[in-house]
C-alpha cells in the first residue's frame, strides 16, 4: 500500500479548485486535472474513488478551512460590537487571502455536493453564532430580528466591499481599495442599525 503524499494531495486540491473556478464544474474532468497537476490519472484514484468523491472531499476541505478561519479566536460570549468586529476581521482576512477558495465555494454552493457540506457547516456556525446572537439579544445589545435579516444586515456590507475590492470596481474613475478604515466605517453603520 502506498503512503499518502500530502504535497501531491495539496497540489491536486489546488489544481482542482483552480479548474472549477475557471471552467465550472461541468468543464472539470479527472484527465484534465491529472494533466494540469502533472500526474497520471491513475495517481488520482489512489486518493479518490472517482470524480465525485474528489469534488466532495475538496468541497469539505475548503468549507472546513473557511469555518476555521471565520471562527479563529472568536468567543461567542463577548459583547456584540467586539464579536461582530472579530467576525468581520476574520472573514475579510479569509476572503482576501484565499480568493480562489471563496470563488470555489461560490461555484459549489449551487450544486448537490454542497448540500451535505452545508448541513455540517450550518450546524457548526449555528452553534457558535447562534449563541453569540442570542447572548447579544439577551444583553440588549442587539435588536431581535429573524436570523436571516440579522445576517443580511450584519454581513452584506462587508461582502460587498470585498467584492468591490477584488473585482477592481471603480466609481467616478477611482478604484475601491478595501482598508481597515473603510471596514470600520461600514461596521459602525451596521452596529448603529442593529442596536436597539
Amino acid at each position: 500500500m502506498r503512503t499518502r503524499d500530502e504535497s501531491k494531495i495539496q497540489l491536486i486540491h489546488e489544481k482542482a479548485i483552480e479548474m472549477i473556478v475557471k471552467e465550472g464544474i461541468d468543464g472539470f474532468g479527472v484527465n484534465k486535472l491529472a494533466k494540469a497537476a502533472g500526474i497520471s490519472p491513475a495517481t488520482l484514484y489512489i486518493y479518490f474513488k472517482d470524480r465525485d468523491d474528489l469534488i466532495e472531499k475538496i468541497t469539505h476541505t475548503v468549507s472546513h478551512h473557511m469555518l476555521e478561519e471565520s471562527l479563529a479566536d472568536f468567543d461567542a460570549d463577548v459583547h456584540f460590537e467586539e464579536g461582530l468586529r472579530k467576525q468581520w476581521q476574520n472573514r475579510a482576512r479569509y476572503f482576501l487571502k484565499y480568493p480562489m477558495e471563496v470563488e470555489f465555494i461560490e461555484k459549489m454552493r449551487y450544486t448537490k455536493v454542497y448540500d451535505s457540506v452545508s448541513a455540517k457547516l450550518h450546524a457548526s456556525f449555528k452553534e457558535v453564532l447562534g449563541r453569540f446572537y442570542n447572548n447579544a439579544v439577551e444583553r440588549n445589545e442587539l435588536v431581535k430580528l429573524p436570523f436571516e435579516v440579522y445576517w443580511a444586515v450584519a454581513f452584506a456590507p462587508l461582502y460587498q466591499m470585498i467584492k468591490f475590492h477584488t473585482q477592481g470596481t471603480s466609481f467616478a474613475n477611482r478604484k475601491f481599495v478595501f482598508t481597515e478604515e473603510a471596514m470600520e466605517q461600514a461596521l459602525q453603520l451596521v452596529l448603529k442599525a442593529l442596536k436597539p
